[in-house]
C-alpha cells in the first residue's frame, strides 16, 4: 500500500519547543488527531494510550520513549558500522582542508538526537588533531542526554541545542565546516529540500554529506523485517518502516541540492541497484563547495 506524502512519524509531534531551545506543552488530543486524519489509525491508538496529565502528554513519559527509541535507533547504526562509514567519507575533506591552513576544521550534525555519530568519530579519533565535533538538536532533552554520554565515555565533543542552519547560531558557517546529518531528510517535505541545502550554501560550508535511507522495495521490506525482529518499541517499529516509505529519491534530492547550492559539486553516493547491500541502506547526498 502506498505511503501518502503527508504522513508523519509520532516523534515528530511528541516535542513542542520554541526556536530558543524552551519546551512548550503538547496537547494529546492534538497529536491523535493529527495522526487520524493522515490515515493513521495504528498510530494515534499508539498516542492515545500515551498518559497525560489535564490532556497534556506527561513530559516524563515522553522523554523516556524518546531515549528509548533512540536508543534503539544508536544500535541500528552501529550495526550498520555508521560512525565508520562517516568517517571513510570525512577523512580525506578534513585532510584536504588541513592541508590549505592550520586552522581548526568543524564537523556539525544537525538532528543528532544523542549524537552517536560524534560521539563515534569521537572515540575513534580518525579525523587527527584540530577538529571540532559539534552535534545539534531541536529537542534538549536529546541533546541533555548526548552531552551526558560524552561526559561518561570522556569524549572530546560538544551538543548544542538549537538550528544549526540558522545564522545567529552560526555553529555550521564557515568554509572550514562540514556539516552531516543522518535519516533526518525524509523529515523534510520535497517542497522544503531546496532551501535547506541553499542555507548551507550560504553559510559557505565546505562540505555536506546528507545520509538517508535509499527507497526501494528492499529497504522498505528490510525495514519492516529489521523492525518487527529488533526494535522493540512499539513507536519504533511503526516510524521506523514509516521512514523507508517516505525516503526521498535520489533525482528529488538531487536537483533540491543542485538548484539551492548551484556552486556545489553535488552527487548521490548509492550503491548498487541490483545487488544491495545491507550497508548501503543508508546513502548519502554529498556537495563539496569547488
Amino acid at each position: 500500500m502506498a505511503v501518502r506524502r503527508d504522513s508523519i512519524e509520532i516523534t515528530d509531534l511528541l516535542w513542542s519547543t520554541t526556536a530558543d531551545g524552551r519546551r512548550q506543552p503538547v496537547m494529546k488530543a492534538d497529536v491523535v488527531a493529527a495522526l487520524a486524519s493522515r490515515g493513521q489509525r495504528h498510530a494515534s491508538r499508539l498516542v492515545a494510550r500515551m498518559p497525560a496529565v489535564g490532556g497534556v502528554l506527561e513530559p516524563a513519559y515522553v522523554d523516556a520513549l524518546g531515549h528509548r527509541v533512540h536508543y534503539e535507533l544508536q544500535r541500528l547504526g552501529e550495526e550498520l558500522q555508521f560512525g565508520r562509514r562517516v568517517a571513510a567519507l570525512l577523512i580525506p575533506v578534513v585532510n584536504r582542508l588541513r592541508h590549505a591552513s592550520p586552522d581548526l576544521v568543524r564537523v556539525v550534525d544537525i538532528g543528532c538526537g544523542l549524537g552517536f555519530v560524534i560521539r563515534a568519530l569521537a572515540a575513534g579519533g580518525d579525523l587527527g588533531d584540530h577538529v571540532e565535533l559539534v552535534g545539534v538538536d531541536l529537542n534538549p532533552i536529546l541533546v541533555e542526554q548526548a552531552t551526558r554520554l560524552a561526559a561518561e565515555e570522556h569524549l572530546d565533543c560538544r551538543f548544542i541545542t538549537g538550528d544549526a542552519l540558522r545564522p545567529g547560531i552560526a555553529v555550521a558557517q564557515g568554509p572550514r565546516t562540514i556539516v552531516i546529518s543522518s535519516g533526518l531528510l525524509h523529515h523534510l517535505p520535497a517542497s522544503d529540500l531546496q532551501e535547506f541545502f541553499a542555507a548551507q550554501a550560504g553559510l559557505d560550508v565546505a562540505l555536506f554529506a546528507h545520509w538517508d535511507i535509499a527507497p526501494c522495495l528492499w529497504s522498505t521490506l528490510g525495514a519492516w523485517v529489521f523492525h518487527r525482529a529488533r526494535m522493540r518499541e512499539p513507536v519504533s517499529r511503526h516510524d521506523g518502516v514509516l521512514s523507508a516509505r517516505r525516503a526521498h529519491p535520489a533525482d528529488v534530492l538531487l536537483e533540491a541540492a543542485q538548484t539551492g547550492a548551484p556552486r556545489y559539486r553535488s552527487e548521490v553516493l548509492e550503491g548498487g541497484r541490483w545487488h544491495p547491500r545491507a550497508l548501503d541502506v543508508l546513502r548519502p547526498i554529498v556537495g563539496t563547495r569547488p
